[in-house]
């Protein structure tokens, strides 16, 4: 039997009515289940969007936004040789903003948000929904159930998505290439995380040379180094003040570099808007050969901070990012680079110093300090976003624990993890002191934004097969254009790997190692568990064997498994043989969804039998879901204990009454529509083996709580000792019993994987956050019971 305490829609509950159903352990397929409930962003009214549009001008836009202050000064290194190739530069920086980040980003790629989340991560978990590529076995065919989207008729993109599905899931070198692309994305926005505030803060400061010429280089980079030390020592105030205190000044940005850029488009060249011909990018390239691919490397820098919108997307909403950038950004800098090829064509020898050199005498100092403002700024996005995909990619057990702080009680999605910020703050400022100049940081830059496109698009594409089932007609012109284009200023940047481009590999290099690594040995040690499951059966008997005692209070074993129970409990049996009058093995599940609903947290079964006052309970979480502190937890779960206990009391005696009704009327007892707030209690009967053959999906019938009217009194007087006897031990204390696990490579290892095992994860989890401090529980409460996993 398993409780569920969500009100449930009766469409969803009518559709799974069709077939013929196998059975399973039920905890570990309703730990799969969740509703349908709509989270961020689903509901937004006008003025709350209009809000977070405000607010997302000053989070995710400061990067791309400042790229005005160094994209033609990184394209023409050497100078502009002939001043028709302003038309062409122009041009690409024109179409590259409106293809990639306007058309794609916007406008295709949000819309493949997990729920309201976007990054990486949310794409590797939204595909895993849908097919089972995870490498930790934790999913059933009841994962479809979670997805908004439904396969209704039959037609040639279902059965595309049919064969793209069990593609992947029969594959373990596909599973492995997406969790791969997954990481590495990951990994680069990370990257990225360090160097814009380097290159942002470099190249705006360095325009004091122009009114204190006596600044030389070293100061120039002290006091980037400076600001840069203030920047991230103000993100423990979370994302919400920063935003709020921000969005003013780069909506001020936005309006002087606008204006400018339209003063020098009337005062130089209005000519200029010729640029608006693709034709002179053609011109361009035949005029300068192999230096115009090599100059992409510079003109791509226009779009930099473009993953910051998919990666904070968490932060904010859909509707709120478009209108802020169709409306402010892509006008504002437009405006900007049009104004400045119009200002070089009059004057090319000021290329270099482009930015200031064409702001108007007596606004230079009011734009100056505008400029540093927003270079500060700048980094915001990608550091909101690298929080954003860490904090995703450790629920999904691919990143080693560290604590995460939610820093707004009205947006879930904003959160701040002060060791991420320590160390992106210590990098960012090791590379400003050793390369100086924003010329290097560029190169390295330009890596890591081609390669976030190339691995978002490749995903997105497994997103229409497999999620969207568009037309194949739509997804060969989308890869075809945007492949090319992305691959093509990859291996632009790539040509200068050794003037700084090897900065961000060697950078996702480490990280990569470090997600593997950890979800490596995450999913050895999971298997392993399972392995070694100890069963109803094996636990009565060890009870028995060892004359176990039963002592006050309440204990909680933590596990990873949502099914059967931890070989470690049969190291504490028989090491300590006492168990706490009531005992719950306790799994902590993060589904492949950003939320689940309060409601529907706790999940329960009986272990032994109905009087040994164990129980087995799957607590799930979102990916972007904030855990409760332990005293609150502890409260839930004994909570939602005795209403399970009062259920199951009540099922006993229908138990007979419902294995005939589902004989005759499963589809009724399924679609029957149900009140709000009421529970729902899941039977699952046991049937043979040959009764399970060629069934697909569990059969599942449900009775409303409010028919609970038929309990005996001697039930509602039994139900009520043990609700007042698990209230009462709860009060005497709760003990949170953990597991301290040495994983070890087994006998018979290779070298590598000994290496890997032994060393490398013991490393990473030595030195970063044990269970105890990642659930929170106080000291006083832990009991952990150490035991060797020979994996």
């Amino acid at each position: 039997m398993a409780l569920e305490t969500d009100q449930q829609d009766p469409a969803r509950g009518a559709k799974g009515v069709g077939g013929i159903l196998q059975r399973h352990d039920s905890l570990y397929g309703d730990a799969e289940k969740v509703s349908s409930a709509q989270h961020h962003g689903s509901q937004d009214n006008w003025i709350r969007t209009l809000r977070l549009a405000f607010q997302c001008i000053g989070i995710i836009y400061g990067d791309i936004g400042t790229s005005p202050l160094y994209v033609y000064a990184s394209t023409f290194t050497s100078g502009i040789s002939n001043v028709d190739d302003l038309y062409g530069v122009l041009s690409l920086i024109l179409y590259s903003i409106i293809l990639l980040p306007m058309i794609k980003y916007v406008f295709i790629v949000l819309y493949a948000n997990d729920n309201g989340e976007g990054g990486t991560f949310a794409l590797y978990s939204l595909i895993s929904r849908y097919a089972k590529v995870s490498l930790i076995p934790n999913q059933q065919a009841e994962d479809a159930t979670i997805s908004s989207y439904g396969l209704d008729t039959i037609s040639a993109p279902m059965r595309r998505a049919q064969w793209m599905k069990k593609s992947l899931e029969s594959s373990k070198v596909a599973k492995v290439t997406i969790f791969l692309l997954a990481i590495l994305g990951t990994s680069m926005v990370i990257s990225d995380g360090a160097l814009t505030p380097a290159i942002s803060v470099l190249s705006a400061v360095s325009g004091l040379q122009q009114k204190a010429p006596q600044l030389n280089q070293g100061q120039i980079v002290l006091i980037s180094v400076a600001i840069l030390v203030v920047l991230f020592s103000v993100q423990r105030f979370g994302t919400d003040k920063v935003g709020y205190s921000f969005a003013p000044i780069i909506l001020l940005w936005f309006l002087c570099i606008g204006g400018i850029g339209f003063y020098n488009l009337i005062k130089y060249d209005v000519g200029v808007l010729r640029a608006f011909y693709p034709k002179y990018i053609i011109d361009y390239f035949k005029r300068n050969g192999k230096d115009a691919w090599v100059s992409l490397g510079g003109i791509l820098l226009c779009f930099t901070g473009t993953e910051a919108m998919f990666a904070d997307l968490g932060h904010f909403n859909i509707r709120a990012v478009q209108i802020s950038f169709s409306f402010v950004l892509f006008p504002a800098v437009s405006l900007a680079y049009i104004g400045q090829a119009a200002f070089l064509r009059k004057h090319p020898e000021h290329v270099l110093d482009t930015f200031y050199r064409s702001i108007p005498g007596p606004l230079f100092w009011p734009t100056f300090i505008i400029a540093v403002s927003a270079a500060i700024i700048a980094s915001q996005a990608m550091i909101s976003g690298t929080f954003s995909i860490i904090q995703q990619s450790q629920t999904l057990g691919c990143f080693p624990r560290v604590k995460v702080l939610h820093t707004s009680k009205l947006y879930e999605g904003q959160v701040y993890i002060p060791e991420v910020n320590f160390v992106l703050g210590l990098i960012c400022v090791i590379i400003t002191v050793a390369f100086q100049t924003t010329t290097d940081i560029g190169h390295a830059y330009g890596i890591c934004v081609t390669s976030v496109m190339i691995i978002t698009t490749i995903l997105l594409v497994i997103v229409m097969l497999l999620i969207w089932r568009m037309s194949i007609w739509l997804i060969i012109p989308f890869c075809l254009v945007y492949g090319f284009i992305e691959l093509v200023y990859l291996s632009s940047v790539l040509y200068k790997f050794i003037e700084g481009g090897y900065l961000p590999i060697v950078i996702a290099t480490v990280l990569v190692i470090i997600m593997a690594v950890w979800h490596y040995v995450h999913v050895k040690k999971y298997w392993y568990e399972m392995e070694h499951i100890v069963t109803n059966e094996a636990a009565k008997q060890l009870i028995q064997t060892h004359n176990v005692k039963r002592i006050s209070g309440v204990g909680l074993l933590y596990t990873e498994l949502v099914q059967g129970i931890p070989p470690i409990f049969h190291h504490f049996i028989e090491k300590i043989p006492f168990v706490h009058s009531v005992l719950m093995f306790v799994s902590i599940k993060h589904l492949p969804i950003p939320h689940v609903e309060v409601s529907e947290r706790f999940l329960f079964r009986n272990v032994e039998s109905k009087t040994s006052r164990m129980f087995r309970c799957v607590a799930r979480y979102g990916y972007s879901d904030k855990q409760e502190d332990t005293k609150e937890f502890a409260a839930s779960l004994v909570e939602g204990l005795q209403s399970y206990i009062e259920e199951g009391h009540f099922i006993t005696d229908m138990q007979v009454q419902e294995t005939e009704a589902q004989t005759t009327s499963i589809a009724d007892s399924n679609a029957r529509p149900r009140k709000a707030g009421s529970s729902t209690v899941y039977i699952e009967e046991a049937l043979t083996a040959s009764e399970t053959a060629g069934l697909t999906q569990p059969r599942i019938s449900s009775y409303s709580a409010h028919s609970s009217g038929r309990i005996s009194e001697e039930q509602s007087r039994t139900i009520a000792e043990e609700k007042q006897f698990i209230q009462r031990e709860l009060q005497k204390g709760v003990v949170y019993i953990l597991g301290e696990t040495e994983i070890k490579a087994g006998p018979g290892s290779s070298f590598v994987k000994k290496v890997v095992v032994n060393y490398m994860y013991t490393f990473l989890r030595k030195n970063f956050r044990q269970g105890e401090k990642a659930f929170a529980i106080p000291r006083q409460q832990v009991l952990k019971v150490g035991m060797v996993y020979e994996i």
